[in-house]
């Protein structure tokens, strides 16, 4: 069933055409991956979607009472709230009925008979429950620990909050609001690995629509099942996740070409024809195949993708030994960095402890850690921008680094494309703009001002600065976050390639496992080393946890038989006891028992009828109690020999 459709949408911004003729349809349940490159208007085509800007032309249709909720690339949130305040919100409904309970229990109390106000309350928590009255709580805190929220950070006004935690709220709030069709413009820039692989499992769950925009190609193939691609003005639809979406789109176009060259071959011949016999005796052919090859509908070939031509190379050869610290060092800030709520010890905040570090020449070591673990500090101090706490890290001998900051703070936000390269390059006009132009910044764009560039143009401008360095250390602080997917794949290709040596920071997974040669993990202050890529470290670590279960069991299991042992020996004291005890019962009834024929002898002696009957009672009595308590230490004494 469609709960949203577009046809024939087109916008155009002045003379430029964004895109047109675009006709889709979001059915319940379907998981779209929104693709493109930067810039193709995929931002632009979301908001006409959800009624944020008009189309030029064309129409949507939505389904009635839809309940849509959007991330934008940019949120704001203005609230009072505090963070697990603006959460409960979400909820007002459902606290409401929880007063509303509490009231009813109250006047149960005081009715003296309650039984109609019973009734209401049962009905009442009946609701509740079924609406999910008892669970709440926990959603939000599952939530905001799957996107990183630390149960301190509950109480942090939202007016605190940095920019990429107001987007990590906002897309908590969206997950618990759980909207018929949820809309999310690239929801993954500001998470960890651990966020971004709880997201995943949240979304593949998701049991509503979800339209999304994103260039992290794993996350696309983990939670899509449709991809629309827009590109050159126009949408395609494909069915399966991002994997199956490039490789039918790369047989489409190999198809596309061939049709496209076998027409042209007939094009081609029908031409010759129609030059050839035109005139002549087969005239009447001739125009048939003119007016037939004039009705024919040709075939057009896609536009040719704009792309980044990288190149990272080096003529500088390092020593084999690039990165070096015999002891390790302790990687972090002399006072606590400013927190919105946090003591102010004034001691030294330790991030973490790296252990010995030796990088060799030609590797690629892929930093992952959670956010706030210390891996920036960790570049930082590395090229000596920040002292380490303790211990010394140094550049091998003839080391040569590049720095693609996450920030990009060493732009300057005044100046021009073109001047941040001259600058850079201390290039000529000619030479910056024609390097520029294989970095897609052609005509207008090398005229932009640095503070209006986009986070992908920033990033694109960064490599291109990167790519003049000559640098044989490639110290690179997550180059992908803001390039499109094309982009990103010309990183991965030149870094395969690079001669030199890698220090990456990076969520993207697939860039990850195709340059990576080791894993270093940042972690409970301290730092994992492994050799190899990341798919070897996932099933390294896949391993490591399988044995830890499995001694965690076997101990489970020895302190089992240990109390299993112990309390069979504690079963085997107390029936000890309880034998000992039967024996002394016997020995004290069998000693009644004699007394009791003593006394039977007397009043016998005596003619004492009545008291001889009285006595003969007794002592029936205490062989009964004699036999069952004989009966009894059989019992106990085959148990403790047996």
């Amino acid at each position: 069933m469609s709960i949203l459709t577009a046809h024939n949408l087109a916008k155009y911004y002045g003379g430029q055409d964004i895109f047109s003729g675009i006709s889709l349809t979001l059915a319940r349940g379907d998981k779209v991956a929104l693709v493109g490159p930067n810039g193709v208007g995929k931002t632009t085509l979301l908001r006409i979607l959800l009624g944020l800007d008009e189309a030029t032309d064309g129409e949507v249709h939505k389904a009635r009472g839809l309940r849509i909720g959007y991330l934008p690339q940019q949120p704001s949130l203005d609230s009072q709230r505090t963070l697990y305040d603006e959460m409960l919100a979400v909820f007002d409904d459902l606290r409401r009925q929880q007063q509303a309970l509490l009231r009813l229990t109250e006047e149960m109390v005081e009715a003296e008979d309650p039984t109609a106000l019973m009734e209401r309350y049962a009905l009442a928590e009946e609701r509740f429950e079924q609406a999910g009255g008892y669970a709440y709580e926990g959603r939000i805190k599952r939530v905001l620990g799957g996107l990183g929220f630390r149960q301190e950070m509950y109480a942090w006004p939202i007016a605190v909050l940095s920019g990429g935690q107001i987007t990590r709220a906002l897309l908590a709030r969206l997950l618990l609001q759980e909207p018929d069709l949820l809309v999310l413009d690239e929801p993954t820039n500001y998470l960890d690995l651990a966020a971004l692989e709880w997201l995943e499992s949240y979304l593949q769950a998701w049991p509503h629509s979800l339209l999304m925009v994103s260039h992290d190609r794993r996350f696309l193939d983990r939670v899509a099942n449709r991809v629309w691609d827009l590109d050159h003005g126009r949408l395609e639809v494909y069915r399966g996740n991002y994997s199956h979406y490039a490789a039918q789109r790369e047989a489409r176009r190999e198809r596309l070409v061939k049709e496209y060259e076998a027409q042209q071959e007939h094009i081609q011949q029908t031409e010759e024809f129609i030059r050839r016999y035109k005139a002549g005796q087969r005239s009447r052919e001739a125009a048939g195949r003119e007016k037939r090859l004039n009705r024919l509908e040709r075939i057009e070939l896609p536009g040719a993708e704009r792309q980044m031509h990288l190149r990272l190379d080096t003529t500088l050869r390092s020593g084999d030994h690039v990165i070096v610290s015999k002891t390790g060092v302790a990687v972090g800030f002399e006072t606590r960095p400013d927190e919105p709520i946090s003591p102010k010890d004034g001691d030294p905040h330790l991030l973490f402890h790296s252990g010995p570090i030796l990088v060799l020449r030609g590797q690629c070591i892929a930093m992952l850690g959670p956010n706030g673990s210390g891996k920036t500090t960790f570049l930082r101090t590395l090229l000596g921008e920040m002292e380490p706490l303790e211990g010394e890290l140094r550049l091998g001998a003839s080391v040569k680094p590049g720095y693609f900051s996450q920030t990009q703070h060493e732009l300057d936000p005044q100046k021009t494309v073109l001047q941040q390269i001259m600058q850079a390059g201390r290039f000529e006009i000619e030479p910056a703009r024609g390097h520029l132009a294989r970095y897609l910044f052609v005509g207008d764009d090398i005229s932009k001002r640095i503070g209006n560039l986009s986070g992908g143009e920033l990033s694109r401008l960064a490599l291109a600065i990167l790519a003049i360095k000559g640098a044989n250390l490639l110290v690179l602080d997550e180059p992908t976050t803001h390039l499109d997917i094309a982009s990103q794949e010309v990183l991965e290709e030149v870094l395969g390639e690079f001669p030199g040596t890698v220090l990456l920071v990076s969520h993207d997974r697939f860039l990850i496992d195709a340059v990576a040669t080791h894993i270093w993990e940042v972690g409970d202050g301290s730092l994992v080393q492994f050799e190899g890529n990341y798919s070897a470290y996932l099933q390294y670590k896949a391993q490591c946890e399988a044995q830890a279960l499995a001694e965690t069991e076997e101990r489970s299991c020895r302190a089992t038989e240990k109390r299993s042992a112990a309390t069979d020996r504690n079963a085997e004291r107390r029936q000890q006891a309880d034998l000992e005890e039967a024996e002394l019962a016997i020995e004290e009834l069998e000693s009644r028992l004699a007394e009791a024929e003593h006394r039977i002898s007397q009043a016998s002696a005596a003619q004492e009828a009545e008291r001889v009957r009285a006595l003969s009672h007794e002592y029936e009595t205490l062989q009964q109690a004699l036999a069952e308590q004989l009966q009894l230490w059989e019992r106990l004494a085959s148990r403790v020999q047996g």
